[in-house]
């Protein structure tokens, strides 16, 4: 299988960002001048805000193609890892744009409320605005297919933006047609609903990006994957710990510990190690750049049965997740093993029970018990 090429992944990533950018800027700046001369004709405060509503989407592109140069810039001695989460922060702005727009369209339609005027429509205004729907549902579908497709933020977010702006239109459109054969004007009032839900959108997008930079549990997907191809190797018992660290779309670094068997040498350790890493990359895209090591006991019966004691204990408990390091030193009468706990109890007062508990089993024994966080979807 031939192996991939970052550098050259993340060029041809930021060149289809760029692309898709640039085609929903000249498209937005299009249909923001055609709408614009219609609503001031027509006195369609509808139409002119739809026209803003298209300014707002170009200003969002150049964001995203902006936010992506930043983003692709090489690590340096200040940012070893890259500026991979400028992206998060230009979808962040991106999605504050689109919550401004929301938020003025519902001003603008109450104002119209509470002071109306007469539209004035002709058919030719009509055409280019339903012209203009057509145009944004293509516009739409693209920009979001394509930033689903290289896993950009700022462009699904675009694409939904222009969804929603394709719905606006088209509510326009419908208002306009009622005014012509009723001569009833409900533009402000659908205004108001469409606002509502472009200011919906606006949060979504924004507390979707938030917890992009406050960092969120891995996909159970990929963690369940990496495990898998951890597993597949003999040497390997258990795959635990597994923690993703990421530093902007398609940039994830991760660690793990992997349970060995104590009779391993470090010779065998670090060839087994290599094999991992590269494996791992190859078949997920993930840098594999941490990897610890559990021992387990081998030979000693005595060993495997207090193993399986303690861990009937440990698991007696709903919060503790998953029990695993278990290694047993008879000679120095010392035993450690790790436990994954959940959210519902504090890691201080499990280790207290956990202490007080097997103390007692165990009096001849030192305990060392090492708390681990539920991270992984699969842990």
């Amino acid at each position: 299988m031939e192996q991939t090429n970052p550098a050259a992944a993340a060029v041809s990533r930021d060149k289809v960002i760029i692309r898709t950018s640039i085609i929903g800027i000249l498209t937005n700046v299009l249909l923001a001048a055609f709408k614009a001369v219609i609503g001031i004709v027509s006195n369609s405060i509808a139409v002119t805000l739809d026209a803003v509503n298209n300014l707002s989407d170009a200003l969002s592109s150049i964001i995203t193609i902006v936010g992506t140069k930043l983003a692709g810039k090489l690590p340096d001695k200040k940012h070893p890892l890259g500026y991979g989460r400028i992206e998060y922060l230009s979808a962040m702005i991106v999605a504050g744009i689109v919550l401004y727009a929301g938020i003025t369209s519902a001003v603008e339609s109450v104002k119209k409320i509470l002071h109306p005027e007469q539209p004035d429509y002709s058919i030719v205004s009509l055409v280019i605005i339903a012209v203009a729907v057509a145009v944004k549902i293509v516009l739409g579908r693209y920009v979001k297919a394509q930033g689903k497709k290289v896993n950009s933020g700022s462009l699904v977010a675009s694409g939904s933006d222009a969804m929603f702006d394709a719905i606006l239109s088209g509510s326009v459109l419908l208002c306009a047609i009622i005014f012509l054969l009723a001569h009833v004007s409900l533009e402000p009032y659908v205004g108001v609903v469409i606002s509502a839900f472009i200011i919906k959108s606006g949060i979504e997008m924004m507390i979707e990006t938030l917890n992009d930079i406050l960092g969120i549990r891995a996909d159970k997907e990929t963690t369940d994957r990496i495990k898998q191809l951890l597993m597949e190797e003999p040497e390997v018992q258990g795959a635990f710990d597994l923690i993703l660290y990421n530093y902007g779309p398609d940039k994830n670094l991760a660690s793990v510990h992997l349970e060995l068997p104590d009779t391993m040498s470090v010779q065998e350790v670090d060839r087994l190690t290599r094999r991992v890493e590269a494996k791992v990359y190859k078949e997920t895209g993930v840098f594999l750049t941490g990897v610890g090591v559990y021992s387990y006991n081998t030979g000693d019966t005595e060993a495997a049965r207090i193993q399986n004691d303690v861990r009937q204990r440990v698991l007696a408990h709903d919060w503790a997740v998953q029990f695993h390091g278990f290694y047993l030193d008879e000679k120095a009468r010392q035993m450690r093993f790790d436990v994954v706990m959940s959210f519902d109890i504090k890691p201080s007062e499990g280790l207290q029970i956990l202490y007080d508990e097997i103390g007692k089993a165990y009096p001849d024994y030192s305990l060392q018990i090492a708390p681990d966080v539920d991270v992984s979807a699969s842990d």
